[in-house]
């Protein structure tokens, strides 16, 4: 295992010996979970942070009427709970779960302690703060800043570089895009229809042509 964590960049520079201990005392320890399941529960104590192997997940926050919205998105290599161990208020203020099969590296809190020490492992360790904190940063602007016009052509646009086509297929449902966008799905829809109706788009299920 220890060879394994090497290769991640967050221990790369990170002592042999003090690796192989923390992994023998089970203070850092694999875990996998499957598509759909929930890893930390909204309000529970934070008492260590996660890194994303494989696989991908979100927070969400639910609302009284049932309705979700996505908040952040970790994909591998990311940082979960690292912004919650040392402060006064530790709890998760959102649900956290699998989209798809993960697995994950779970480092207790006196884990984190230790590696805080090794300098290569706080490097590492506050870039993915800061990472995670920018994230965090176009979330909110997302919310209060551009409308939802705005944000679909964006998103649009970024999916059209990525795939390196004006044909792009979403890689989520128009569900789970919606919750994405803090909206709910009937007006995600009714903007898309008018974005299909003024020629800007073509829509066939996920797949969507971009004409602007």
């Amino acid at each position: 295992m220890i060879a394994e964590l090497k290769h991640i960049p967050l221990f790369c520079g990170t002592d042999h010996n003090i690796l192989e201990r923390l992994v023998q005392e089970k203070q850092i320890y694999k875990q996998s979970y499957h598509k759909g399941a929930t890893v930390h529960e909204q309000n529970t104590q934070c008492y260590g942070t996660d890194v994303v192997c494989s696989g991908k997940l979100v927070a969400y926050s639910l609302a009284t009427n049932g309705s979700e919205t996505v908040v952040f998105a970790f994909g591998v290599g990311s940082l979960i709970g690292a912004n919650l161990l040392f402060a006064k208020q530790n709890r998760y203020p959102m649900n956290i779960y699998c989209t798809g099969d993960c697995t994950l590296l779970h480092i207790s809190k006196a884990g984190v302690r230790e590696l805080l020490k090794q300098h290569d492992f706080v490097m590492q360790f506050v870039q993915l703060l800061s990472m995670n904190s920018q994230g965090m940063n176009q979330k909110i602007a997302m919310y209060t800043q551009k409308s939802l016009r705005e944000n679909l052509t964006d998103y649009l646009l970024a999916l059209s570089v990525e795939q390196k086509s004006e044909d792009v297929v979403l890689p989520v449902t128009k569900k789970q895009l919606a919750d994405y966008f803090g909206v709910q799905r009937p007006s995600l829809f009714r903007e898309l229809k008018r974005m299909k109706e003024e020629g800007l788009v073509e829509i066939a299920n996920k797949k969507i042509t971009i004409r602007f």
